[in-house]
């Protein structure tokens, strides 16, 4: 079943390859949306796809790069918008 999920990551997620992590795993799962670096030091990501692939991605993302240190995700779970192509860098 399809999902959309949009999570806040926390922590030294910027300037350590964050995103680029992000995006590959993503990628390589077959995942929709993107995921940015946003004001107040945190990383959004945006996603969408099955369910087990999503929480594939979630497992991948609170270890991160090696250079980053994952304090907190805040994940909030909905229907799927169907508005990415694939899976991008803002």
């Amino acid at each position: 079943m399809d999902v959309r999920a949009t999570i806040v990551v926390s922590g030294l997620v910027q300037g350590v390859g964050y995103r680029w992590f992000v995006n590959r795993h993503a990628v390589v799962l077959g995942l929709k949306g993107f995921v940015r670096n946003n004001f107040d030091g945190t990383v959004h990501v945006e996603v969408e796809g099955d369910r087990s692939l999503v929480e594939e991605l979630i497992a991948k993302l609170k270890v991160g790069p090696r250079a980053a240190q994952i304090n907190d995700l805040k994940i909030e779970w909905s229907e799927p918008k169907n508005l990415f192509l694939g899976f991008t860098i803002k």
